[in-house]
């Protein structure tokens, strides 16, 4: 059985991170502000799935899985960068006479996919987890359920902050309704998607 105080020294730890927007955060809220929070969700529960990437190459195979496959994500790392931008130009290009970015018809898949993409990609998240979950490993206790048990509270965080920041997005969103605020909302998601694509471009492994 883990030890109490551990478990809410990492609750908390966890929180403190995940309420820290990072490109995926960034990417959530550009979403929610182009198509409401409701749709945004599948942004949210692609970068949940992408930090259960991350956590089981990190739990399973520790540095040296994470070292043979530096290279595949390097290149993920970049078709990210490269997909970001080109969402944030378009957004910025939209024009504001229809209530829908050039983009708002993709689905609810095509959402998920970014989401996952962008968080699996980013490897300085999967190396700080590489570093992250030993620190609240009691040595005392079996290993196994302890990592069972951190894994899944840390995707149950990702996910329901990730999700908050979603719906204070979305809810902010539609203050933008006349069409200079449609202009204006494109353009900050547009800069919010250029924004997730800078981070994940300086993006190193710590």
């Amino acid at each position: 059985m883990m030890d109490l105080n551990l478990y809410i020294a990492f609750f908390v730890a966890t929180t403190i991170m995940i309420l820290l927007p990072g490109p995926s955060v960034m990417l959530t809220v550009a979403h929610s502000i182009s198509f409401g929070w409701r749709r945004a969700l599948a942004t949210v529960a692609g970068a949940t799935i992408g930090v259960g990437i991350q956590l089981a190459i990190t739990l399973v195979g520790m540095t040296s899985l994470m070292v043979l496959l530096a290279a595949w994500f390097e290149g993920l790392r970049w078709a990210g960068v490269a997909y970001l931008a080109y969402l944030g130009i378009q957004h910025w290009r939209a024009r504001p006479e229809t209530e829908a970015t050039p983009a708002a018809k993709r689905s609810g898949r095509s959402l998920l996919i970014q989401g996952v993409v962008v968080t699996t990609a980013n490897p300085k998240s999967m190396f700080f987890l590489a570093a992250f979950f030993p620190q609240f490993i009691d040595p005392l206790a079996a290993p196994g359920p302890q990592f069972v048990l951190l894994g899944a509270t840390f995707l149950a965080i990702t996910f329901g902050f990730t999700a908050l920041w979603a719906v204070v997005a979305g809810h902010a969103g539609k203050a933008f309704r006349t069409r200079r605020g449609i202009r204006l909302r494109n353009r900050i998601a547009g800069t919010l998607m250029l924004g997730a694509g800078l981070g994940l471009a300086l993006a190193r492994r710590a």
